[in-house]
């Protein structure tokens, strides 16, 4: 029998698995198991069996004591412990010892009262990971166990659902919700006589994705990632549903359809996603799982007006702006002050970047990534455009740092033009302290080759620049795999990218500087950069005028060739 049901369970590998087949008479419980689309190494399943815990950049040697007991060396680690995650890794290995390997590990958490004590161990999030995780991998620990195991591994899990389900009013507002939401709904279908549960359940999901999902298929956090991390969820949910013959919500059903294209929005051609309200590096795996489920495979939308972000694409290359005010207080606690900030790649290779954040370590350069000056857009008198919680008491209150202030009126108007596309934008978070408004029209020629952009700064109608100081910085952070190199005349940059490809920068009228920068949403960690940079005086030269534009000469031949050329006059 554990070895049909063995095989069995390796087959399944489209859609959640029938456990009533699996353990005959014991349907009364613990039914079903839902699917886990991320990605599994069998290879982690001997380090984890060594004792050696593999996370978040860390590594952990057991040496003979329990995991749970040993000093995590970094919260990202002990997430991702108390996560469970890790689970999917023995089971691909699919191995006796794998199995007894897990087997083990579970029965060391559940043997000893104070892990659950742990505060990580309560986090909303890491309590949802970590009910999915054992509802997911029911099938490598509980395939060759005995009847008492199986009943303290169902008395285990059912503490953890009944703790998630009534510390509701606890859990910090946007994904971690949902992901509470999602959670429940997975404990409801995998256990036998939830009929209740399930409509419960199902009612505060979609009441939630309703609220957070924006029309256009956003998230209400404006965070690119999000769309990640909740799809490699709702997908196994919608697939569990069936597998239990109950209809998905509709609003499960329409939330997966709006997001879906929101995937190829963010996308560049290297598949990275843009960086913005705290995008770090793109898990290419876990895109590829969910892009396949894409059906539509359509060209990426150009316009995401509740979200708040424009996409501009012509040939080979791809521009995204953000264009939106920065989201509701309660989901801003990783919203960056990037107002107007683009992101420009050319094929394959990306260009202009923010700096993105880390996957590890975030608190270290959160309050560096946040700020306006890591990100390509204009900063006013060293100020970011959005300000944030900075009393550490009120980050604890709070549960991090929200935005405070930040700009309220965000336009955007796009428009075909005879040579590309025009777009037009303007937002007003230097009003109230320096009143200033800073304006950023951007146009890219029909065939891709070219960017021309114009940013100003001006006061109201009628109004004028408050205090002494109106210094402003236009920054272009480029990114690591590019060569920059100022040319001599020290008004503009030659950009070569990965595959020889030469772009230049340029903007006649000031000087420009090339300075360093970090790019910190690198799979290896951050990494050193340039960036380059404007200076001037608003009240002395308001406008900027540069653009972006692509040789097809050789790096030697076209700084050979280059001479002073006025840009083509903006469309105004």
């Amino acid at each position: 029998m554990n070895r049909f049901a063995r095989n069995m369970l390796a087959r399944a590998s489209g859609g959640s698995v029938a456990l009533s087949r699996v353990w005959p008479g014991r349907t009364d419980r613990l039914i079903i198991a839902p699917h886990d689309l991320r990605t599994a190494d069998a290879t982690r399943a001997a380090e984890i069996y060594a004792g050696r815990f593999v996370f978040a950049g860390k590594i952990v040697n057991c040496h003979g004591r329990s995991i749970f007991d040993l000093e995590p060396p970094s919260e990202d680690w002990e997430v991702a412990l108390l996560g469970f995650g890790w689970l999917r890794h023995l089971r691909a290995a699919d191995t006796a010892l794998t199995r007894a390997n897990a087997r083990a590990l579970i029965e060391d958490w559940i043997a000893n009262p104070a892990n659950k004590r742990r505060p990580v161990a309560r986090r909303a999030d890491v309590l949802a990971r970590r009910v999915i995780s054992l509802l997911s991998q029911a099938p490598l620990v509980l395939g060759e166990t005995d009847n008492k195991f199986y009943r303290r591994y169902l008395r285990a899990l059912a503490r953890e659902i009944r703790f998630l389900r009534y510390t509701m009013v606890n859990i910090p507002d946007g994904v971690p919700k949902l992901q509470v939401l999602i959670a429940l709904c997975y404990a409801a279908l995998c256990l036998a006589n939830q009929a209740g549960q399930i409509r419960s359940a199902s009612k505060k999901l979609s009441d939630e994705l309703q609220r957070q999902i924006l029309p256009d298929g956003g998230h209400i956090s404006r965070n690119p990632g999000a769309l990640i991390e909740l799809l490699i969820d709702l997908l196994p949910l919608r697939q569990t549903f069936a597998a239990r013959n109950i209809a998905p919500p509709p609003a499960l059903l329409n939330a997966i359809d709006r997001m879906m294209p929101m995937l190829r929005f963010f996308r560049h051609g290297d598949g990275n996603f843009a960086l913005f309200n705290g995008m770090s590096a793109t898990s290419s795996d876990l895109l590829a799982t969910l892009l396949a489920y894409d059906d539509t495979h359509g060209a990426p939308m150009a316009n995401m007006p509740h979200t708040g972000f424009q996409r501009l694409d012509a040939g080979q290359t791809t521009v995204i702006i953000d264009t939106g005010p920065p989201p509701p207080a309660g989901v801003s606690h990783d919203a960056h002050a990037g107002c107007l900030s683009f992101e420009l790649s050319s094929g394959i290779s990306r260009i202009v970047t923010n700096c993105g954040m880390p996957t590890t370590g975030r608190d270290n350069w959160r309050p560096f990534a946040r700020g306006t000056a890591a990100h390509s857009t204009l900063t006013y008198h060293d100020t970011s455009s959005c300000q944030f919680v900075e009393m550490s008491a009120m980050k604890r209150l709070l549960h991090g740092s929200p935005v405070t202030s930040g700009p309220v009126e965000v336009e955007s108007y796009r428009e075909i033009v005879q040579n590309g596309t025009l777009l037009t934008t303007s937002h007003d978070g230097y009003l109230s302290k320096f009143g200033a408004i800073h304006r950023r029209v951007l146009m890219i020629a029909n065939d891709g080759a070219r960017i021309d952009g114009e940013d100003t700064l001006s006061p109201p109608q009628g109004g004028r620049f408050k205090g002494a100081d109106a210094d402003f910085a236009l920054r272009f952070h480029l990114h690591p795999a590019v060569k920059a190199s100022r040319l001599s005349d020290a008004r503009g940059v030659m950009l070569v990218l990965p595959n020889r490809d030469v772009w230049t920068f340029e903007a006649l009228d000031d000087k420009v500087d090339l300075e360093d920068s970090v790019f910190l949403a690198g799979n290896d960690g951050p990494r050193r950069t340039a960036q380059i940079v404007i200076r001037q005086d608003a009240r002395q030269a308001p406008s900027i005028r540069w653009s972006f534009v692509r040789s097809t000469a050789s790096p030697t031949v076209t700084n050979a060739r280059r001479n002073a050329r006025r840009e083509p006059e903006l469309p105004l």
